[in-house]
C-alpha cells in the first residue's frame, strides 16, 4: 500500500486542520495506521494512532482533548482532527501503516512498515 499524507497549511494558534492520510494500492482496511510529527530540530514523536476496525484508538498526552484519529475505511482514509492548535503543534505530519501492530506497539515508529511523505503544520502565535 502506498499512503498520502495531505492537509497541512498555516494556521493561527487557536485554528484547526483536518489532516488526511489516503491509501492506494490495497485496502486501508488491513493497516493499523498512526501519525508521527517531526518539528524542527527535534526527533519524531507519536501522535495518534487507530487499530484496523477503527475499535481503538490512543492519543499523545500532549494532544490529547484537541487532537482526533479517525478512519472511514470505505473511503480507504484515515484522518486526524487537530482542534485548538498551538505554535509547539508546528512539524512535518507523517502517517504510517502496518499490518501486524499489536496493542502494546501502536505508539512505536518501528511498528510500522510503510510511511507517507509528510504534510506541514506550522502554526503562528
Amino acid at each position: 500500500v502506498q499512503l498520502q499524507a495531505c492537509g497541512g497549511g498555516r494556521v493561527q494558534a487557536g485554528g484547526f486542520l483536518r489532516l488526511s492520510c489516503a491509501a492506494s494500492g490495497r485496502s486501508l482496511s488491513r493497516y493499523a495506521i498512526a501519525w508521527f510529527r517531526q518539528a524542527p530540530g527535534k526527533v519524531r514523536e507519536f501522535v495518534a494512532a487507530i487499530r484496523q476496525s477503527g475499535g481503538t484508538t490512543v492519543h499523545a498526552d500532549s494532544v490529547k482533548g484537541r487532537f482526533t484519529i479517525s478512519r472511514d475505511n470505505t473511503k480507504n482514509t484515515v484522518y486526524l482532527q487537530m482542534n485548538s492548535l498551538k505554535p509547539e503543534d508546528t512539524a512535518v505530519y507523517y502517517c504510517a501503516g502496518g499490518t501486524t501492530v499489536i496493542l502494546s506497539n501502536l505508539r512505536s515508529q518501528t511498528a510500522y512498515s510503510t510511511w507517507g511523505q509528510g504534510t506541514e503544520v506550522t502554526v503562528s502565535s
